[in-house]
């Protein structure tokens, strides 16, 4: 068999072979043997490559309304945008809000501008710094107030994960304020369901989260949070993810959304310790919000007060934010029973947002629901 042309030696030859891939000499020098060679030494800069990403950027172009203290609000609105302004509320729960806006092609927000919701709004949470440390929920809550007086004091609003309960406290505090109201994967009653959040919430004392804010200097890690979300799927986060890249190592297509995607994920944000164990105990243990109970800016929280038009969606394999949780403000919210719409879509948590499928077949009609309310 004749020998393959030699490559140009590869910018991680130095490592040698048996650093990656024990191969003897003779297999070496075959064409099939030098094949496998140039394609493990691509597969290990790759590797390597990811485990060096940079933080990641928002794929679809916008610009910043205001820079508050806990968030970048960010307007997508193209000129001559018209219509009830909505504001994304992105997670705050240990990554960036490109989980909105993810890859071009492949985004909510760009989605959603697609889709008919045109004046369009996200909140861009900072990570926290140590001066931070001390906030609570109600600095969060008051800075949404901040920006949607700026967009005239009312506004339809699409809650993320956590991003949905906070959602759901400003439309119950401010219940004239929100016209419709999207909850995406959001925990509304935290005691639902059986999932393993909730397990690991009830299971662990205040003591132990306590403690992680104080080995973070008063501050919850987003280095540790990961940690903690990675070892509830190790064989997908340690062993399966690897061998996917090996199968797409020629697809650069493939691989530039994998960096893409892995510049979020590996790249968490920290989160103020106070305003977290405040969500740990009222909300994860104490079901506050669902039992009506929360205190929000000086005043308890009822969810029957909020009877604005609602969009319930759910993943049927969420794992982080069961179905039975998010489905359980169909009976909780006040808004009238024809003005709520539940949808159950294949996957898990992540996909909720960022995934191709739900992007395609869920949102644009949550789109389109949302550009018709008044």
């Amino acid at each position: 068999m004749k020998a393959a042309a030699p490559r140009h030696p590869h910018a991680l030859a130095h490592l040698g072979v048996p650093f990656f891939w024990p191969m003897t000499a003779a297999t070496v020098m075959a064409e099939e043997g030098l094949e496998l060679y140039a394609r493990n030494l691509d597969l290990l800069a790759e590797e390597r490559k990811l485990a060096t990403i940079h933080p990641p950027k928002l794929a679809t172009a916008d610009r910043v309304l205001r820079d508050l203290r806990t968030m970048r609000f960010r307007d997508y609105s193209p000129p001559d945008a018209a219509g009830v302004p909505t504001i994304v509320d992105a997670p705050y729960a240990g990554h960036s809000a490109a989980i909105a806006d993810y890859h071009r092609g492949q985004s909510l927000m760009q989605t959603l501008r697609e889709n008919g919701v045109t004046r369009l709004f996200l909140t861009d949470w900072k990570s926290a710094t140590p001066d931070m440390k001390d906030l609570e929920i109600d600095q969060y809550l008051a800075e949404i107030a901040v920006c949607v007086e700026d967009l005239g004091g009312r506004v339809n609003l699409v809650g993320l994960c956590q991003g949905g309960w906070m959602a759901a406290m400003f439309a119950a505090r401010f219940p004239r304020k929100v016209a419709s109201l999207v909850l995406a994967g959001s925990p509304i009653d935290t005691h639902a369901g059986d999932g393993p959040v909730k397990r690991m919430a009830q299971a662990y004392p205040l003591s132990f989260y306590q403690d992680l804010v104080s080995a973070g200097d008063g501050l919850m890690r987003g280095a540790t949070m990961l940690r903690g979300w990675k070892g509830m799927h190790p064989i997908e986060n340690y062993i399966e993810q690897h061998i996917e890249i090996a199968e797409h190592i020629e697809d650069p297509a493939y691989l530039r959304k994998k960096e893409t995607f892995e510049s979020w994920y590996e790249n968490p944000i920290d989160l103020p310790g106070r305003w977290y164990l405040q969500a740990i105990e009222q909300l994860f243990k104490q079901n506050r919000l669902a039992n009506g109970h929360f205190v929000a800016l000086g005043q308890r929280l009822n969810l029957r007060d909020v009877t604005c038009p609602a969009y319930l969606l759910a993943g049927a394999d969420d794992d982080i934010t069961t179905h039975e949780q998010v489905f359980a403000a169909e009976r909780l919210l006040g808004t009238a029973a024809g003005q709520v719409v539940k949808q159950l879509v294949p996957g898990g948590h992540i996909g909720l947002f960022m995934g191709s499928r739900t992007l395609r077949d869920a949102w644009p009609g949550i789109a389109r629901w949302i550009a018709a309310q008044r």
